[in-house]
């Protein structure tokens, strides 16, 4: 089972068990859930290719007491929808979940218009919004069912999964290992090619599948002079939240994501990772010039 197929199991199992729970889709991923459908008429509804109007059309039922859940492509939930995610559910603090699929370059083929690498940036301007990014079909269902009913939530999907076994808990980092050159903050499914990359490196290693909140915490505890991030999205995205937390140490911060500029080449996600040098090849030969 993939992670949306997760996305369709996990909603289809807490719509059956909550009657507040909407499901409002953007005209994808109908198919998927033809058996919600079946099951849940007039809870499952596919509004269509209006991102904007179902972002506000979700607020109001947020207001009636509802929990709505959209979902639909990355940057048409981001980025096409954004004044009403900040206007109608930051300001309002109204609860609502946006899932999507895409980001950053998993429709690399499909060019610019469902490319996605700012979603996080841009959501962290949300006061208030909750972004969550997990990394298997595991952590979706765990992460998901802990924090669904909360505040307003960015859930971000990917194509690519690991296959690392380990509890995660909403808005707490996981100590995947410990050293003592650097630490490795890596985000959603990039624990893969991180592990890959630093098997016989002596740092310590953070998995982050909450973004915000950010678990600061955990990040001051194990860390001591150089921190690696390795975000899937555009670079620096987390630098302010690292530093944030690493305020009362001196800290070399080394960001390793998706560079602030077009990718025109088409390609596969693997091709436009490995451009980007977020392959294991690539973080191996960054972190260790690093820690040279």
């Amino acid at each position: 089972m993939n992670i949306r197929q997760q996305f369709v199991a996990t909603v289809e199992d807490l719509l059956a068990q909550d009657p507040r729970l909407v499901l409002l889709l953007g005209d994808i991923g109908v198919f998927g859930f033809r058996n919600a459908f079946a099951k849940f008429p007039g809870r499952v509804v596919n509004i269509g290719i209006l991102e904007q109007a179902t972002v506000s059309f979700a607020a109001g039922l947020a207001r009636e007491g509802f929990i709505p859940v959209f979902h639909s492509i990355a940057p048409f939930v981001v980025e096409r929808a954004f004044e009403q995610l900040k206007v109608d559910f930051g300001y309002q603090r109204l609860p609502g979940c946006f899932v999507s699929v895409g980001a950053s370059f998993d429709y690399a083929s499909l060019g610019c218009t469902h490319h996605c690498p700012g979603d996080v940036a841009l959501m962290q301007q949300v006061p208030g919004m909750r972004i969550v990014a997990p990394g298997n079909p595991r952590e979706f269902d765990a992460l998901f069912r802990e924090s669904y009913s909360g505040g307003p939530t960015y859930f971000r999907l990917s194509e690519r999964a690991h296959t690392q076994d380990g509890a995660v808990s909403f808005g707490r980092a996981r100590v995947v290992r410990t050293g003592t050159r650097a630490t490795v903050v890596v985000a959603a499914q990039s624990l893969e090619p991180v592990l890959a990359a630093t098997a016989d490196l002596d740092v310590t290693v953070l998995h982050y599948t909450t973004l915000a909140p950010f678990d600061r915490e955990t990040l001051a505890k194990h860390t001591s002079g150089t921190v690696i991030v390795v975000e899937p999205f555009y670079t620096g995205t987390l630098a302010g939240e690292v530093s944030a937390a690493l305020s009362a140490q001196s800290t070399r911060l080394i960001s390793c994501g998706v560079p602030r500029q077009f990718l025109t080449n088409y390609g596969k996600l693997a091709d436009h990772e490995q451009a980007c040098g977020l392959d294991a090849a690539g973080l191996r030969a960054r972190i260790s010039t690093v820690l040279q």
